[in-house]
């Protein structure tokens, strides 16, 4: 507890005004020139930091169905929509494809230079 009781803000003001009153002229401007660098990248970080978010708006359209539908019927929809479904399916795989190629292609690019 000693070691806290010697410590004063008024001692640690003019220790500080005591070793900034020894100092160059030159040193002066370094030290401008530091804080400005020092500054100028705070808010260079900070500024890039912020990235607006992006609004999507999620959307689910529902069908209302009559309650009284025929079980025929009912599977006759179910085989329009599977049709709409393999399509969908069939064209994401195709960029899922398409996708993998080129990550390929830079993989085998990426080896032939020795990374």
């Amino acid at each position: 507890m000693t070691f806290l009781s010697r410590m004063s803000p008024v001692r640690a003001w003019s220790d500080l005004r005591f070793f900034l009153s020894t100092r160059e002229r030159h040193e002066w401007w370094f030290l401008v020139a530091a804080i400005a660098i020092t500054a100028f990248l705070i808010f260079a970080f900070a500024h890039d930091s912020y990235m607006e978010k992006e609004y999507k708006p999620q959307i689910v359209y529902v069908q209302q169905w009559r309650l009284d539908r025929t079980d025929a019927e009912i599977v006759a929809q179910q085989k329009i929509d599977q049709v709409k479904k393999d399509a969908d399916e069939a064209e994401a795989r195709k960029k899922q494809d398409e996708n993998r190629a080129a990550f390929k292609r830079l993989d085998d690019k990426l080896t032939r230079m020795g990374i």
